[in-house]
């Protein structure tokens, strides 16, 4: 009996020591290392608030379902640490347990005081005052990293918005292709997008850099309910596909890499976050845009005086090449963040 009582004691030990090591490493891939690295932990949090806040939308109207998806990112996120810091306690609870079995109200009180570092609760022997020392370091060092975090992702966030906002004054609000080319047309700035199309290619880079490292910013809404960075990046790519294959203006190669730029972006932050599609898509399947509506794009343009080439059935057909890269992707992620109506993009999205 003994024995077993022993066996037990070193189980709980190596299930508590289990439990901090896994909960400090997945601390450190979601907060401190600079790259899209996936930890279970943080996609259960992410799963189970956002199967509450589903439940909650499942009948809203886009207004309602805006104003309540504002709360899922910033909430889920501010019970993330808690939820850190509650395994960890739990964690020194089996460890100080398993060290001298006591009543478990008296350990839980013990790891409680450690970590939280209020001192009023210890124990005065060597092994208790290493464990309590090294939980309370723990608990310092996890608020620190949260700290250290969030300013580091309102900094990706604004700079995201901030070319949210700037392309919504080119191409409206909600964006469409027609009032981005109507506008540039008639600053007669058609042939000068060099500069805008490089700086949304540098655009995808960072956002896909910091919406895989911090994964969070995907479901960060605008701070108005009418934009999102997923309608941003979809008109972009659009755009510089129009004008690439309608639109009778010199080639601008900065507006190819620029759209490869964006699909390579959303690929990426499709696939961190488990999102099927296809990488290699036929060159002879549809896309979710029909070519009636890409005529009828041409013919409002031609209304306003825009030079299109001669031949659009040939530009719709390099035009649907260009949109074969994104469609996909792109529809699943409006879907996924449950981005405002827009033509060709949410229009079509597994939410409306």
């Amino acid at each position: 009996m003994n024995d077993l009582f022993i066996f037990i004691r070193i189980a709980v030990f190596i299930l508590g020591l289990w439990l901090i090591i896994t909960t400090i490493s997945g601390a450190i891939k979601t907060f401190v290392m600079p790259r899209g690295v996936d930890v279970w932990l943080t996609r259960f949090i992410f799963w189970l608030v956002g199967m509450f806040f589903q439940l909650r939308v499942r009948r809203a109207s886009y207004e309602a379902r805006d104003r309540i998806m504002a709360f899922y990112a910033p909430l889920t996120l501010f019970l993330l640490p808690l939820l850190l810091l509650l395994l960890i306690m739990v964690g020194f609870t089996a460890l100080f347990w398993a060290l001298e079995p006591q009543s478990l109200f008296e350990i839980f009180r013990l790891s409680g005081s450690s970590l939280l570092t209020l001192g009023y609760a210890s124990v005065d022997t060597i092994g208790f005052k290493l464990l309590e020392f090294t939980e309370a370091t723990l608990g310092l060092l996890l608020i620190a990293i949260l700290i250290a975090y969030l300013p580091t992702m309102y900094s990706a966030f604004s700079r995201r918005e901030t070319a949210v906002a700037l392309w919504e004054a080119r191409a409206g609000s909600p964006p469409t292709v027609t009032e981005m080319v109507i506008r540039t047309y008639q600053t007669r700035e058609l042939d000068k997008l060099r500069e805008v199309w490089m700086d949304w290619e540098r655009w995808f880079a960072e956002v896909e850099e910091s919406h895989t490292s911090l994964a969070p910013l995907v479901y960060f809404r605008s701070p108005t309910a009418n934009r999102s960075w997923v309608l941003a990046a979809g008109n972009v790519m659009d755009s510089a596909a129009f004008l690439l294959t309608a639109v009778d203006v010199p080639f601008e190669p900065r507006a190819a890499f620029c759209i490869r730029a964006g699909f390579l972006s959303l690929r990426a932050i499709a696939a961190f976050h488990r999102i099927d599609f296809d990488p290699e898509p036929e060159p002879g399947i549809e896309i979710s845009i029909e070519k009636s509506e890409f005529r009828a794009v041409c013919e409002q343009l031609a209304a306003e005086g825009v030079p299109l080439v001669a031949d659009l059935d040939d530009a719709w057909h390099h035009f649907k090449g260009w949109r074969l890269n994104y469609d996909e992707v792109l529809l699943k992620l409006a879907g996924l963040t449950m981005a405002p109506y827009a033509p060709w993009i949410s229009d079509r999205s597994s939410v409306n």
